[in-house]
């Protein structure tokens, strides 16, 4: 069981960005993956949905056995797998419901009755903190950087996925609305779907590690997973930057 990445390496536009990635993501679990800009964090990420601009040459990566690399992006999605984008886009003329009701028609068809549809959405709202006029705008069409985000975790919640990897949801939030996320991923891991959930938190900055402690951290440089530890190791990127971590790994090459 888990989501398992093993040996993976990919390129984009011929230029290899992952060059052989170890991960074991179990369920339930929260990990981070943390490291500087261009060391192929969001590579990896749209690399397991099945992005076609990224192609994998060797490796593997399986969800609860099933080898995700063999399905195409929606099948990834229905096999339980969830990516919230670094920048959500905006569609203008499609509604917030409108675009959840056929999210989860997608992944989960015929799951739910419509009237338990309404239920459902109204229930994690609730959890969520957001108010119901927001299901009557239009997808990401004008939100703040804070409701994009949070609109992810309500999608997240509706979709309930078994793995989700979440792209530096922190990017571009002020504390307030980092806050208001963190607090929204810690509501939906507190319900009965979100416990048994595995989660990967991709982030250049321990900001959101703040409110949300992870299991374990891995920090990720030029193509490779190089370090592995619990939340201490974040806070210690925290203090010394990431220079220090690659003084270390350097040395020990």
């Amino acid at each position: 069981m888990g989501l398992r990445v093993a040996g993976l390496r990919a390129t984009v536009e011929n230029t290899e960005i992952l060059r052989g990635i170890d991960l074991v993501v179990e369920p339930g679990k929260i990990h981070a993956l943390m490291g500087p800009n261009g060391s192929g964090k969001s590579t990896l990420a749209l690399s397991l949905a099945g992005h076609p601009h990224y192609q994998v040459t060797a490796g593997s990566a399986t969800l609860d056995g099933t080898s995700l690399l063999d399905l195409s992006p929606e099948k990834r999605a229905r096999a339980g797998l969830f990516l919230s984008f670094q920048y959500p886009a905006a569609i203008p003329g499609v509604k917030v419901a409108n675009f959840l009701h056929a999210a989860r028609q997608a992944v989960r068809p015929g799951s739910l009755a419509p009237a338990a549809f309404r239920a459902m959405l109204v229930e994690k709202m609730e959890i969520l903190g957001m108010d119901p006029s927001f299901m009557g705008r239009y997808l990401n069409d004008g939100f703040s950087g804070g409701e994009k985000k949070r609109l992810e975790m309500l999608q997240m919640a509706m979709l309930a996925p078994k793995y989700a990897i979440l792209d530096e949801t922190d990017s571009g939030l002020d504390v307030d609305a980092l806050r208001a996320v963190g607090e929204s991923i810690g509501s939906l891991r507190a319900s009965e779907e979100g416990r048994h959930a595995g989660m990967l938190i991709i982030t250049h900055y321990p900001r959101i590690l703040k409110y949300v402690t992870p299991d374990v951290v891995h920090v990720m440089m030029d193509g490779r997973i190089v370090l592995t530890g619990t939340h201490d190791l974040a806070e210690r990127i925290e203090r010394e930057g990431y220079d220090g971590i690659r003084d270390e790994v350097g040395a020990r090459a």
